[in-house]
């Protein structure tokens, strides 16, 4: 009897605990949520508000200025001096200014002879031609069959230098640096830069050169990316849809406004004597490119964006590289921001005007703004929000601003225009996506500003040049199937916890909200959940997108 009733007993001492505690809990929560909770979330959800009024401005402002420039703005032919160069009968070549080819390259074993068949391939005077390729690669391997390919095309009369360093001191930016500094390239007067995986047309320089050489206050012509492996996976098409709003609206808004955006870092062509005054390259970010571009620009250079200008590229097809890429992107401009805030504002050689553009709408609502609004707002004031009944998110900055934002970016990105009326769910979609990228970006940015840990990391981004479409053409080719690999380890790799975690958080909000609350925010938070699930578990890069 005496064990039946010890049975009997333990059982219900733990459920009198568990009840306990769980009142404890409950107590506790709503002694503090009245005095610290509501007042902080409230404080929050004002504070949103404010960035999302301040991101719907700049979109609205840049959507009004593109439309006044596709409708009204002369195209960069007639609003700048341009004439071809031609080849003299009596001169010959020697009208054409000399110009350097530089080609950074680390372990790039896909896709080295790609990138420099396509600078030996343009059609510019091959004696008025320097190719420079700039290898930090670490593998001996890779070295040198770089080197053997360099060598294969100077023995076919092309002027082309294979250059190493002792270390990777500056990554890019002290390649680059290093590079300008060869005796054999001082007599070049611009310099054309092309990542290991960019691939120029033959045309490229004949239609660039023209305008720096006919308009002496110009530093920078920028040429467009177009992905060659847009449609290899969604992840790949979701970078292209986000990318295009970069080029198509914020580029060329700040090429025809400004004569200012930054420097993509590839598919470019500076006037040397304006890195030269401006400094030079620094290494003191990881976007290079971009603090080069700034400096130039309060020196009183003008950038040229030209749009119809296309140079083939590739874009990371696995999460990882895309999650490391994002992160120099993100932290970068960022900690450039922190660095070079005061300078510009100190700056006497450009108009308080343009001074505003670059501080407030370049940097801070572009790069730092656009990404805690869609990070905090979307994925966590909201969701709390549910938790908390007495905070009220009004509807328009939780529904109508958003829908306003997003139709916005979709107009000034002709990729969503041209899938929409066969892929209309990808919409949806690259939204949700985007939210999820917002959580690496949010981070990287603070990351940037406060100088943390991770601020100068540089992982290079992985390519693959044409090895994947090669390989699948083989495989259907031979017909042959691969035996089954084992997924363990591999799929243990490919998991993501934060992006699990926020999904954990997510479904336990739209589970409560369903239950309780009374705005259906359940609806995207379950759609928002399962984005950063797909994404956690790694598949983001494996899901082919329907045509």
């Amino acid at each position: 009897m005496a064990e039946m009733s010890r049975q009997m007993v333990l059982p219900e001492t733990f459920q009198g605990v568990r009840d306990e505690l769980a009142g404890q809990i409950g107590m506790m929560w709503e002694l503090i949520k009245a005095p610290l909770i509501v007042p902080l979330l409230t404080l929050s959800v004002y504070l949103c508000l404010a960035m999302a009024l301040m991101l719907f401005m700049e979109r609205v402002y840049m959507g009004v200025v593109i439309i006044l420039v596709k409708l009204f703005w002369k195209k960069p032919e007639q609003r700048y001096k341009y004439e071809p160069l031609q080849e003299d009968v009596e001169m010959g070549s020697s009208n054409f200014p000399v110009v350097l080819i530089q080609i950074p390259m680390f372990n790039e074993k896909e896709c080295y002879k790609i990138s420099i068949g396509a600078a030996c391939g343009l059609s510019w005077p091959t004696d008025r031609l320097v190719i420079q390729v700039l290898d930090d690669s670490t593998d001996p391997a890779i070295k040198q069959m770089v080197e053997m390919e360099c060598q294969r095309w100077a023995s076919k009369g092309l002027n082309i230098t294979y250059q190493i360093r002792d270390d990777r001191k500056g990554y890019k930016a002290g390649a680059l640096k290093e590079g300008l500094k060869r005796s054999y390239v001082k007599h070049c007067e611009y310099v054309a830069i092309f990542d290991a995986d960019f691939r120029p047309e033959p045309d490229f320089l004949r239609r660039a050169i023209p305008f720096l050489v006919h308009n002496p206050e110009l530093a920078l012509v920028q040429a467009r990316w177009r992905f060659v492996n847009a449609d290899e996976c969604l992840l790949t098409r979701m970078q292209e849809m986000s990318l295009d709003y970069h080029f198509k609206v914020e580029q060329e808004v700040g090429s025809a406004t400004h004569a200012f955006f930054g420097f993509n870092g590839t598919a470019g062509v500076w006037r040397i004597a304006a890195i030269n005054e401006a400094g030079g390259w620094k290494d003191r970010t990881t976007v290079e490119d971009m603090d080069l571009a700034v400096r130039s620009s309060l020196r009183g250079w003008k950038f040229l964006y030209l749009g119809d200008l296309q140079v083939k590229s590739e874009l990371p097809s696995t999460f990882n590289a895309f999650r490391f890429q994002q992160h120099r992107w993100s932290c970068g401009p960022a900690n450039l921001f922190r660095k070079m805030v005061m300078e510009i504002i100190r700056n006497k050689k450009v108009t308080l005007w343009k001074k505003v553009y670059v501080i407030y709408s370049f940097f801070f609502v572009r790069k730092v703004i656009a990404h805690w609004v869609t990070f905090f707002f979307y994925c966590v004031v909201i969701p709390l929000t549910i938790l908390v009944p007495e905070v009220h998110v009004p509807i328009w900055g939780a529904v109508y601003i958003p829908s306003v934002i997003t139709i916005l970016n979709s107009v000034g990105t002709p990729r969503i225009l041209v899938l929409l009326p066969r892929s209309f769910h990808l919409l949806f979609y690259w939204i949700l996506f985007e939210n999820v990228m917002s959580l690496h970006r949010t981070k990287a940015t603070l990351i940037g500003l406060l100088e943390a840990g991770r601020v100068n990391e540089w992982v290079v981004t992985e390519k693959l040049g044409d090895s994947a479409n090669k390989k699948d053409a083989a495989k259907n080719k031979t017909n042959i199937k691969s035996p089954p690999k084992k997924q363990g380890f591999k799929f243990a790799n490919r998991m993501h916890t934060l992006e699990l975690g926020f999904g954990v958080f997510l479904f336990f909000c739209g589970c409560y909200d369903f239950v309780h609350g009374k705005h259906n925010y359940f609806i995207y938070l379950f759609l928002q959940t399962i984005t950063f699930l797909i994404t956690g578990f790694g598949y983001i890069g494996t899901i082919i997108p329907s045509s």
